[in-house]
């Protein structure tokens, strides 16, 4: 699949879809990566109970592994319910409001917010960072 990332709908719509489906069914690794700068940074808030929250650092092979072992048993999707972007010059940044679910036409089981950061090199936009909660151990 050749993937449009002309416009910061089409990159933040693709990152959703992307890591969503059932338990065990293989994500398009090679359009995740294609979503992200190759230097990209993918930053986990963790506040696991019971535990002092922390920061996780990912590459994006870093979070290709931390979802791949997610998701060879649990079915996750999630689904974008409100967006504020800001662009000045060839940055943007997102707030992306968005819904945790295990079934697509099941209820969420969390409300969240990402923050993602993108670059245009005059012919697509990059995801450079993302930053997200989670109440995980990793």
């Amino acid at each position: 699949m050749v993937a449009n990332f002309s416009t910061i709908d089409s990159v933040i719509q693709t990152m959703y879809s992307v890591i969503s489906g059932p338990a065990g069914q293989v994500r398009n690794w090679s359009l995740v990566r294609s979503l992200y700068y190759p230097e990209a940074r993918l930053i986990v808030a963790l506040s696991p109970r019971n535990e002092l929250p922390r920061l996780r650092v990912l590459s994006i092979e870093d979070f290709i592994a931390r979802l791949e072992t997610i998701f060879a048993v649990e079915s996750f999707w999630e689904r974008e319910t409100a967006r504020q972007i800001d662009v000045f010059g060839r940055v943007a940044n997102v707030l992306s409001s968005y819904e945790r679910l295990r079934d697509p036409n099941g209820p969420a089981f969390a409300t969240e917010r990402k923050s993602v950061q993108l670059f245009f090199d005059d012919a697509r936009w990059w995801i450079v960072s993302a930053m997200w909660n989670t109440d995980r151990t990793q």
